[in-house]
């Protein structure tokens, strides 16, 4: 054993009680040292169910404390309860298990409410992973809640088993999925249906009581959604049968009205009546869209209730999710041939624009003051596509549905529109804003015809003509030298603009470019996020170039004139501390020193120092995470760009960053702590000359166990110390710090986390063999007892993911070492476990999935020195056998169109660079992918010529093993004889 780790004793439910409630506390010292003794109590057995004790009351606590202990729970179920995924060092035993699962249903039923939203997700969860075939009375159980005469029992019920059955959704048919869909079936439809319209009854007598139709009403909403679970994937024969009483039942809530729980005063907040009536379209759409034939008598019905409900509705905020749903459902309907007799005459279209989509286009009273009060939220619904809930957005949708059927009447109509929209505008600017706004987006919604966030617009209407409309009515209001004259036109023009990056050329958009940098200077924060989110994705564009292949439109050559007013505009949007942090004028900063490459290295002191200044505010209080990822990211392409082809001033880049880092590190900002690793490592790795004086004394710090306790931390301090092994593994090794690292690997291992193996595979390939080979024996031992543990999981299409990094480990291990070696290693353990370790995971691994790029190339080499360095395969029958079907693991690999085996080029502007919240990589940090066999340029030619040379070593031997592998597999044969005549090699 590597590790030396003391482990803390076990606590009693008034010290957990105690930890729980300071995990709520303000002061910071306090709540983060109760969160790293919880960290280390939930490693122990037993302590999931003591937490569940306290959620259940068993011990005297205020309401806050279980609360807490109930989030808690949830967390340490959704790291720990699947072991596939790795559980975070949180083991469950059987016990343990079969104790919460027995309990869990009842708790969360008698819990108060808040409580039972957090108990109902621990259900959930667990679902995820042991419903139906090891959970089996869990839908039985909560059926039989169904009935109880307490709504919030009821409720909760309903809502868990909704939450159980969304996994039916948006995925790809199987037939495991479908088992387990006609299981949950089985039980639950009939009980379904019945509790509906009793719930329905009661919803009747009790309509005047809002106290008792409320919950009744948001029982019928969720088994609506539980409706559309079960449906999602296919129309089940039950639901086929009792078509009649369910529509029967969604066209009488269509048209419920009760004053007792629609307030007409209210203008935000949806009723429970309108989320009753958005869950039933969402049930229709899916009939209608499957084209259900059960359906196509009810639709005629239905459509004319959509038709009425959104033109009753009100403009205010809380009919948005009606709204939204209602327009889908009529664009689903209009974009589809066979209802195209149902729109077609001009009077419907025209209704359709008229009283539908220009009301729902036009910006309200709230919109405006959104834009002014709370320019993020607004953002975010406009401009990310992020809000599918957007009444503006489906408007457009709708409007481009038809345009797929009524192109020409649809683009007359709008035209029609969008002149008068712009005559009044120009009638009467300051006024009549509003009328300028709907035709800007008027036209964007007729205009597409196909586009997507990332690429921009690609197909476009031949009716309309865009650089006209951008000459008169968009370039005329970037031009205006008063950019705060309206703003929401403004916003809009620049919303045109990036909207339509695609079709501008170099020409326009260098005339576009300093509009748009002066934009950023707007008081309005909307527009000169737009300006910045503009600038950003015109960067992104890219064409096609003479001979093949693709290149920026925009490039550094194209920015180089504007860098200097661009920096200089962006980092005052950034530096004002008035503001919230800006993500996309930080993203836009990234993406122009990413683009600018080179040409940024006159102005690198200046924009680093800007940046480091940013970096030192914000780690007093990080707010963004995507505006501190950008800023990291930022700082990292900065060194790519500059290090990579100068490293000699890499130390002038540790004198300006390590102060502010080290202080970070100091204050322990664990959002920033993982970015700091990375970017040390990247400096390291560019560094000319070993370790250094700062580096060397930062290393034994990096051995302190605390620092691996937190999982965010584990990616980038595995990431630096292969920067530290690549750089300087034989003085590590020296200064004795192998069995502190060896140490680290086990105790990665023991928690299922995969960077452990990315550590050994780089301690395999860095240290030197002399002080590696005594340690062996037990790494293989560790190696061996995880896969022994994976063992529960393994079967059918269920590979760990700790199985995939260990055989690959074990792969690497062949290729550089040799089969004998990886042989006697094993064997020192048991003698012939070599076999087992073969045939019951590293085949199983390979079945389950085929490696690709340089995980495709070290498992060709690993497998070819596997099979052809010795002759133990050939000793039995059963070797023998495992010998064929690895070989035709192996072809196919080689023959796999999809392995890309040894490829690892990406493209920076085609990575979606973004913060994610389990870990964030920095991309403009990475480390290219190493290739630990460089000397193996082709390996489709290593695997044949060592095949030719064991096959003359062992003539007659190879051909029939081969065939056994392969077993009349006509394409993997053929791929093997197409490989071998190309090559002009024979076996013997």
């Amino acid at each position: 054993c590597f590790t030396h780790t003391k482990m803390a004793q076990s606590l009693g439910p008034e010290q957990l009680c105690l930890l729980l409630e300071q995990t709520l506390s303000p002061m910071a010292d306090l709540r983060k040292n109760a969160e790293m003794q919880l960290r280390e109590q939930q490693q122990k057995p037993g302590h999931a169910v003591a937490i569940l004790r306290i959620i259940a009351g068993d011990t005297p606590s205020n309401p806050a404390v279980r609360q807490a202990a109930a989030v808690h729970f949830k967390n340490i179920i959704k790291k720990g309860w699947d072991v596939e995924d790795g559980t975070d060092g949180i083991t469950f035993s059987d016990d343990d298990r079969n104790i919460i699962k027995s309990h869990l249903v009842e708790l969360m039923c008698t819990v108060p409410s808040a409580i039972q939203a957090q108990c109902s997700e621990s259900i959930s969860l667990i679902a995820k992973v042991d419903f139906p075939q090891n959970w089996q009375n869990l839908l039985p159980s909560l059926v039989q809640k169904f009935n109880s005469p307490d709504y919030q029992v009821v409720n909760g019920a309903l809502l868990t088993t909704n939450s159980i059955f969304k996994p039916f959704r948006h995925v790809q048919r199987s037939d495991a999925l479908y088992k387990d869909i006609l299981y949950s079936l089985n039980i639950v439809q009939a009980p379904l249906l019945t509790k509906f319209k009793s719930t329905g009854v009661e919803v009747e007598a009790l309509a005047n009581n809002p106290k008792e139709v409320e919950p009744r009403l948001e029982a019928l909403r969720t088994m609506c959604r539980i409706f559309y679970s079960l449906n999602w994937q296919d129309l089940p024969e039950y639901f086929e049968d009792h078509i009649g009483e369910w529509m029967a039942e969604f066209e009488k809530y269509l048209q419920y009205k009760n004053p007792a729980v629609q307030d007409s005063n209210e203008e935000m907040e949806p009723s429970v009546v309108d989320a009753l009536q958005a869950a039933i379209i969402d049930n229709l759409y899916l009939y209608a869209d499957k084209d259900e034939e059960p359906f196509l008598p009810f639709l005629p019905t239905f459509t004319k209730l959509v038709w009425n409900l959104l033109l009753s509705i009100t403009a205010f905020p809380k009919h948005d999710l009606l709204a939204v749903r209602g327009i889908k459902f009529l664009s689903m309907l209009v974009a589809k041939p066979m209802h195209k007799s149902m729109f077609q005459d001009e009077s419907t279209l025209r209704e359709i624009i008229s009283r539908i989509v220009i009301p729902n286009l036009m910006i309200r009273e709230t919109d405006e003051e959104r834009f002014e009060d709370d320019p993020e939220e607004f953002i975010v619904r406009d401009i990310e596509g992020e809000d599918s809930e957007s009444r503006r957005r489906n408007s457009q949708d709708l409007l481009r549905a038809m345009c797929r059927q009524f192109e020409p009447q649809t683009t007359s109509i709008c035209t029609e529109h969008i002149g008068s929209m712009l005559a009044e505008y120009a009638a009467d600017p300051s006024n009549k804003w509003v009328a300028k706004d709907v035709a800007i987006h008027l036209f964007l919604g007729i205009s597409i015809r196909a586009e997507s966030s990332a690429q921009g617009v690609s197909q476009m209407n031949d009716g309309v003509n865009m650089l006209d409309f951008f000459t008169e009515n968009i370039f005329p209001e970037l031009q205006d030298v008063n950019i705060s004259a309206r703003p929401i036109i403004k916003a809009s023009s620049i919303k045109f603009v990036s909207t339509f990056r695609n079709q501008f050329s170099v020409e326009q958009l260098s005339a576009l470019m300093p509009l748009l940098i002066a934009h950023l200077a707007s008081p309005s924060v909307v527009v000169h996020t737009y300006a910045a989110f503009a600038i950003e994705k015109i960067l992104t564009v890219k064409v096609e170039v003479q001979g093949g292949g693709t290149k920026l439109k925009f490039g550094a050559a194209e920015l180089r004139p504007f860098l200097e007013s661009l920096f200089t505009s962006l980092f005052n949007v950034v530096d004002n501390v008035e503001l919230n942090e800006n993500q996309y004028a930080m993203k836009c900063i990234m993406r122009s020193l990413s683009v600018a490459n080179e040409d940024v290295m006159p102005i690198t002191q200046i924009v680093l120092a800007r940046l480091t200044t940013v970096l030192a505010r914000v780690a007093k209080n990080p707010r963004n995470p995507q505006f501190n990822h950008y800023m990291f990211e930022s700082i990292a392409v900065l060194v790519r760009s500059v290090c990579s082809r100068r490293p000699e001033v890499t130390s002038s880049f540790e004198q300006l960053l390590f102060e502010p880092f080290e202080a970070v590190l100091q204050l322990d900002v664990s959002e920033f702590t993982p970015y700091v690793f990375q970017i040390l490592a990247q400096l390291l790795e560019y560094r000319p000359d070993g370790l250094g004086e700062a580096y060397t004394a930062l290393f034994p710090p990096l051995m302190t166990p605390a620092l691996w306790q937190n999982s965010g931390n584990v990616p980038a301090l595995v990431r630096l110390l292969k920067a530290y092994l690549n750089k300087a593994a034989a003085q590590l090794v020296a200064e004795n710090f192998l069995i502190p690292m060896l140490g680290i690997f086990q105790q990665l291992l023991s928690t299922g986390d995969t960077a452990s193996i990315d550590l050994l595979s780089c301690l395999v390939l860095t240290v030197p063999q002399d002080a590696m080979a005594p340690a062996l024996k037990q790494v293989f031992n560790i190696l061996c007892t995880r896969l022994q543990g994976a063992t529960r999981v393994m079967g059918g299409n269920k590979v760990p993911r700790t199985v995939v990094a260990i055989t690959n480990f074990f792969a690497l291990f062949c290729g550089k070492f040799g089969a004998k070696a990886f042989f006697n290693t094993l064997d020192s353990l048991q003698p012939g476990i070599w076999v087992d370790i073969v045939a019951k995971f590293w085949y199983p691994r390979l079945e389950f999935t085929i490696p690709v790029r340089m995980d495709a190339k070290v498992q060709i080499v690993g497998i070819t020195r596997l099979i052809c360095d010795t002759s133990e395969f050939l000793s039995s029958a059963n070797r023998q056998e495992i010998w064929s079907r690895m070989a035709a693991k192996e072809v196919g690999i080689l023959t796999s169109s999809g392995s890309n085996f040894g490829d690892v080029t990406t493209d920076d502007v085609d990575i979606e660079i973004s913060y994610a919240s389990a870990f964030s990589s920095l991309y403009f940090a990475r480390k290219p992918v190493g290739d630990p066999f460089p000397d193996i340029v082709d390996p489709r030619m290593f695997f044949l010529q060592t095949l030719q040379t064991f096959s003359a070593a062992h003539p007659g031997r190879v051909q029939p093993m081969l065939a056994q592998g392969l077993q009349n597999d006509q394409k993997l044969t053929a791929g093997l004889e197409s490989m071998l005549s190309g090559a002009g090699i024979s076996l013997v």
